[in-house]
């Protein structure tokens, strides 16, 4: 491999990286955590909220 090709590997690897810690990843963390929150409350309508029995 020549110089010029690690250098231009090296910046497309970090640059895959960048994308993927500060873009894609937070947003799957985020969407995970709201989808989450979605179905608890989608069950809470359907069953009722917790605790004892009025």
């Amino acid at each position: 491999m020549s110089a010029s090709h690690r250098r231009i590997r090296r910046r497309s690897e970090l640059l895959t990286f960048f994308i993927l810690a500060f873009g894609i990843w937070p947003i799957v963390a985020v969407a995970t955590v709201g989808g989450f929150g979605f179905m608890v409350w989608m069950y809470q309508i359907i069953a009722g909220p917790p605790g004892p029995p009025a």
